[in-house]
């Protein structure tokens, strides 16, 4: 078996609006598409043998132990590697539960795709699964422990940790959109204006002043001595000289820890000698310059949650220790700690394994004690200096035991420091009397404190710590997203995109679009290029200055990794048509509809799919939406038309000359189409189209008919507002137009505006693509050898697999199979073809380049416009 493509999809796609974390892997089974798995002797038994919990996957048979029963009656082998691949990412500990697996047009080579929980863990899943088959087949062993354990370690690095990943588990319950910034921690809820920003539990909202303050644990220390807030006494040393004044002022025991310290790295307490004090320094600077020496308080360690200044959880939190039996050796009471299922790896379960490291034989070392030690039956034996669950220690929730004093004070420290927040360190025999009568103190404030000992304590009531972070972020009636329209088809997906943009600009609302020429925000073009597919789509939406996105969404970034959005306001199919098939498994307009169809499927519950109500297909697709659906249509008298408006739906029509709104019998027109620059006086129909989805769009959005009016007026389409859109430049013998289109109805939309043009001869430069069916390249040249009088074909860019001298072939047969006769001739750069045709143009010729190269073909147009006006002038 090989491995064709591997690919994570991380929004909705063509296999899921809902799950939008998939692995889609193309796999070729080449000799065992002969072998399903009842002709593999002894496969069944084998599988069983090492996944013995895959009886729990019931498959299509709907019952437990579905899929050993499709295994023994035979399944094909990606069918197998879809469960095996799902089953290790389980015992890795993520649970995932969708898969599919297709067979393509290519006999043998089938797509199996399978849900994730880390991105990363599921690529290695898809190549580890294809692994264990392949043993599985064999009967030869593997060690799927180790497969199972670096999916672990892969998890561990990647993962968001538990308190991170407790705030945006809470935003998705709210319905928060959120983009991972990066790698690290960093995290963004909402979209454009409405975003927020929190790295680990530190927010966009967090006093900079507040964090430099708790990090520095002398400065702290003396806010709150000056608050009157009880804190142990002590100071700060370099050196032993240091240490030895401070030892004398307050005695031992102590506590030695760096400064600038956390999560206990690099402390020692209950230091009782010189000896110890002098070792607890050296290892305490390996963390920090200076170091703080404090008096050792005898009690229990809590930390208190402070969020937005209100008491939100409190926990007892106790090291790692383990219990004598009077017969186990500590190692082997460690061991068997580590068994117990709350235990895991890294942050996988509820508590933390215990490691023996450094600070674990210091204290045995303090004790007398070494591994195989067998502790009394009965003593506690503490394996870490400092109760940090992340080292093995275990949590208490106290929250309702807190004294109302201690509250107080706490809420109060943690608006002293500033923090919104803020974790407080205190050591005590209880919370349930006031510090002030027990002795208690406060040790240090947190910024960037765990969650993770509140969220699931080894003992009393987890608390939902995440909620209170949410609820600073939005409070009621702040919302978090900001309005989307998606635009997708085959023709005009560009200029509606535009268009709409332009709409909302002039409605007062900062907007971010994208194009396939380029990401704008406000106009000003931030990236050029093909900018249609996730990646720029979410370049909008991280931009703190959008109001509103407009985003052009083409079929190639929805099959490579699904839609850059969760959902859309409204969604906008223009058309679709014969293009780009036989490429990634789209060989029909059916399976070009299947992924265009992603856009409109993805359109929140109360928005809008907008759709062609001429195309058979946006018919189709209209019958499984969940959302309202509004059509536009160039025919006011079609059918169908009249059909929906007998039904009361919406459709924006073209009716006597006019860009009307229709719903039921009534009508709005809101614009002569002579009037709107973009139809070139109301003769390019097709631009008429999208005039049509624009203004449905922006009317179903709630914009006035008047503002639309104004805005449909103002658009004026030019290489700048509209770069390869029926771009006419005017000389003063002849006109050049230069468009976008390179797929037959492109061909047929710019045949249909030059029937209207009169020129004493009509020019037309050609290329074909190489990604395109033999049948498309040889359709675009009969449509070109209907609408002109001479051809030059050229051929630079874009060959995609196939030579230049194919692509010239298939369009000299596509022209002789014409039934017009017409001139042609070869130009292969295109940059020589434009000038040969400006050059050679006689008066009233009519040039019309078809580039796929938009900017050279509109750089040399302009250059020699610009010098016939130096010229005239």
């Amino acid at each position: 078996m090989k491995i064709l493509k591997i690919q994570a999809l991380r929004g909705p796609n063509i296999w899921s609006v809902r799950r939008k974390k998939l692995i889609q892997m193309r796999l070729d089974l080449e000799e065992m598409e002969e072998f399903p798995t009842n002709k593999i002797e002894g496969f069944r038994e084998r599988i069983e043998a090492m996944f013995p919990t895959m009886i729990e996957h019931r498959c299509s048979e709907g019952t437990r132990g579905g899929f050993f029963s499709r295994v023994e009656r035979g399944t094909w082998m990606g069918h197998v590697i879809e469960h095996i691949a799902l089953e290790i990412q389980t015992l890795a500990g993520m649970e995932t539960g969708f898969g599919r697996t297709r067979e393509t047009k290519t006999p043998g080579v089938y797509n199996v795709v399978f849900s994730y929980t880390e991105e990363n863990v599921g690529l290695f899943a898809a190549e580890s699964a294809v692994r264990i088959a392949e043993a599985l087949i064999a009967g030869t062993e593997y060690d799927v422990e180790a497969d199972i354990q670096r999916m672990r370690e892969i998890r561990e690095r990647v993962r968001l940790g538990p308190s991170t990943g407790s705030i945006v588990e809470e935003a998705v319950a709210r319905d928060i959109p959120w983009i991972r910034l990066g790698t690290n921690s960093l995290v963004q809820l909402g979209y454009g204006i409405n975003q927020m920003r929190f790295q680990a539990t530190i927010t966009c909202k967090t006093s900079n002043i507040a964090v430099d303050i708790a990090c520095d644990k002398e400065e702290t220390k003396r806010l709150l001595e000056l608050a009157s807030i009880p804190v142990a006494s002590g100071g700060i040393c370099v050196d032993e000289e240091d240490l030895e004044e401070v030892v004398k002022k307050i005695g031992y025991p102590i506590v030695i820890k760096p400064l600038d310290g956390n999560h206990g790295k690099g402390a020692s307490i209950n230091v009782k000698n010189w000896e110890d004090a002098v070792t607890g320094l050296a290892y305490a600077k390996n963390y920090s310059r200076r170091v703080i020496v404090e008096k050792f308080i005898t009690g229990f360690d809590f930390r208190v949650l402070i969020i937005d200044h209100k008491l939100v959880a409190a926990a007892k939190r106790e090291p790692a220790h383990v219990k004598g039996d009077g017969v186990q050796t500590i190692q082997q009471l460690i061991d068997e700690t580590n068994q117990d299922p709350r235990r895991g790896y890294g942050h996988e379960n509820v508590l933390t394994q215990i490691d023996v490291d450094r600070d674990t034989t210091d204290l045995l070392d303090k004790l007398g004690y070494t591994l195989e030690t067998i502790p009394n039956k009965g003593e506690i034996v503490y394996l870490k200096s400092t109760a940090n669950l992340s080292t093995g220690g275990t949590s208490v929730d106290v929250t309702d035991m807190m004294h109302p004093e201690n509250i107080f004070l706490c809420e109060r420290i943690s608006r002293v420091i500033g923090l919104d927040v803020c974790g407080i360190d205190i050591m005590a025999e209880n919370l349930t009397q006031p510090l002030k009568e027990n002795g208690g103190c406060i040790l240090e404030v947190n910024a960037a404190p765990g969650f993770r000992m509140h969220l699931a304590p080894s003992e009393g009531l987890p608390r939902n710590v995440a909620a209170p972070v949410i609820d600073m972020l939005y409070p009621p009636g702040k919302p978090s997203r900001i309005p989307i329209i998606a635009v997708t088809g085959t023709n005009g997906k560009t200029t509606t995109t535009r268009l709409i943009a332009h709409i909302v600009k002039n409605n007062g609302y900062k907007v971010g679009f994208t194009t396939s020429d380029g990401i704008y925000v406000q106009n000003h073009m931030m990236e050029k290029g093909d900018t249609t597919g996730p990646i720029s789509a979410e370049y909008i939406l991280k931009d703190p200055t959008v109001e509103f996105a407009v985003l052009e969404t083409a079929r190639g970034g929805i099959l490579r990794s699904g839609l850059g959005f969760s959902r859309c306001d409204i969604g906008i199919i223009t058309n679709i048509q014969e293009d780009h098939l036989g490429l990634s498994d789209i060989h029909t307009l059916d399976d070009l509809a299947r992924v265009k169809s992603v856009v409109v499927r993805s359109v929140k519950e109360d928005g809008w799919a907008i759709l062609n109500a001429e195309d058979e297909q946006c018919l189709k697709i209209a019958k499984d939406l969940s959302c309202n659906v509004a059509y536009f249509s160039m025919d006011e008298n079609a059918p169908i038309v009249k059909q929906f408006a007998k039904e009361g739906k919406i459709v924006a029509v073209y009716e006597n000359g006019f860009i009307t709104i229709k719903k039921g019998e009534w009508k709005i027109r809101v614009e002569r189409a002579t009037h709107v620059p973009l139809t070139l006086g109301g003769k390019a129909k097709f631009m008429i189209a999208n005039v049509l989805a624009a203004t449905l769009a922006a009317y179903l959005q709630g914009f006035k008919t008047e503002d639309i009016s104004l805005s449909l007026q103002t658009f004026i389409p030019s290489a700048a507002q509209t770069p390869g859109r029926m771009n006419i430049f005017e000389f003063k013998k002849f006109k050049v137009l230069i468009d976008f289109a390179h797929n037959p109805a492109g061909y047929r939309g710019v045949e249909e505006y030059l029937s209207t043009v009169e020129a004493t001869k009509k020019i037309g430069i050609i290329a074909g693509v190489g990604d395109r069916r033999d049948e498309d390249i040889k359709e675009c040249a009969m449509i070109a050898a209907r609408m002109f009088d001479h051809i030059i074909i050229r051929q630079e860019k874009h060959l995609r697999g196939r030579t230049e001298q194919e692509i010239i072939d298939l369009i000299m047969e596509g022209i002789s199979e014409s039934e017009r006769t017409v001139t042609y001739e070869i130009i292969t750069k295109e940059t020589e073809a434009i000038k040969h045709a400006i050059n050679s143009a006689e008066d009233g010729t009519f040039i019309t380049a078809l580039s796929d190269v938009i900017t050279n073909a509109i750089e040399i147009v302009q250059e020699y416009l610009d010098k016939e006006n130096e010229e005239v002038s």
